[in-house]
């Protein structure tokens, strides 16, 4: 299921700032997985660290997403910059569903002139990507039917 999660930023928090609590929301949400660790995700987050701050320091976050893509998490990620951060209501808590994750990706946006740095960054740790992200899991189920009738049928009549 696609979700959202969106961080004030500057003038509530300074980029660095910023970047730490979007690295707390990443390594919450992936911790709960036995195959995964949330040192890995800190680690991958620190990489990005630099290409991050920038992101959120040019207003980047704010129009482009950072999208985590673990298990059954599909989550968009951005910042609130100026007044509108002022006001703005965060939900910092773990998204949930990465329990059963054997993986997960952090896809950065790389917005001119930002690119290169970005490049950098996902070069240097294999959780990082500036592809644009792959449709979650759910995504594509939700293009389906939400009921299959013949289970539902086979069900009702004992079969």
């Amino acid at each position: 299921m696609l979700r959202y999660r969106t961080v004030a930023a500057s003038p509530v928090r300074g980029a660095s700032a910023t970047w730490q609590v979007i690295t707390d929301l990443v390594a919450d949400t992936v911790a709960p997985s036995a195959a995964l660790s949330r040192a890995e995700a800190e680690q991958a987050m620190s990489v990005a660290a630099p290409a991050g701050r920038m992101l959120i320091a040019g207003g980047h976050l704010d129009r482009h997403p950072l999208t985590l893509v673990a298990g059954l998490v599909h989550c968009e990620i951005t910042t609130v910059s100026g007044a509108a951060a002022l006001t703005a209501e965060e939900n910092l808590n773990s998204v949930p569903g990465a329990t059963a994750a054997e993986s997960f990706i952090i896809y950065l946006p790389s917005p001119e002139p930002l690119g290169a740095a970005v490049s950098a960054a996902v070069a240097g740790h294999a959780r990082l990507s500036d592809a644009a992200p792959v449709a979650g899991p759910l995504a594509a189920a939700s293009s389906g039917p939400l009921i299959e009738l013949g289970a539902l049928r086979n069900e009702v009549t004992g079969r």
